[in-house]
């Protein structure tokens, strides 16, 4: 059997006992921007937050691209989505390579030239990829100048936050 086949089984069991009362128009006091990284998975937990009040919006690198931003734009203006928390994390895998590597790999793989995607996002300094983040968020017109956009870096071996302030102090 599959990891697939054993996760459909699963959910059969599970649905028997499945609490409906969910299924109304959701309602989420939060928006969320985080990596796909499995050890985030549990970070609503570590922050104390029910899972109908956060529209949980995961990629890998916690990139703010188009479909981010659409994602972010229909939770703020339709869902009512009254702030955002954009959560990059140390120790991310898009540290460890160049956009320009990864591509000469996959090339060299498969000798295929696809136009997509364009970019993986990759950096270097998860601070400073934060703050880029949160610079995108807060320069879309679409999100309401109202609505708090705050950056944070997850500590992997201690599940801590650090807020990263939205721009670099000066030096001094």
């Amino acid at each position: 059997m599959s990891i697939i086949d054993d996760a459909l089984a699963a959910n059969a069991n599970a649905a028997a006992s499945y609490d409906g009362s969910r299924s109304g128009p959701p309602k989420p006091k939060i928006a969320i921007v985080t990596c796909a990284d499995p050890r985030l998975s549990g970070i609503l937990r570590l922050l104390a937050l029910d899972e109908p009040d956060v529209d949980l919006i995961r990629n890998v690198g916690t990139v703010i691209d188009d479909d981010t931003i659409r994602s972010l734009v229909i939770s703020t203006r339709l869902l009512g989505t009254k702030e955002i928390m954009i959560i990059n994390h140390d120790g991310c895998g898009m540290t460890t390579f160049t956009d320009a590597e990864l591509e000469a790999r996959l090339r060299s793989e498969s000798t295929d030239w696809p136009i997509a995607p364009a970019r993986f996002y990759s950096f270097t300094d998860p601070v400073q990829n934060t703050r880029e983040q949160m610079r995108k968020t807060r320069s879309h017109p679409w999100i309401s100048a109202d609505v708090p956009v705050r950056g944070f870096v997850f500590d992997v071996g201690t599940g801590l936050l650090t807020e990263v302030a939205a721009d670099e102090p000066a030096a001094g």
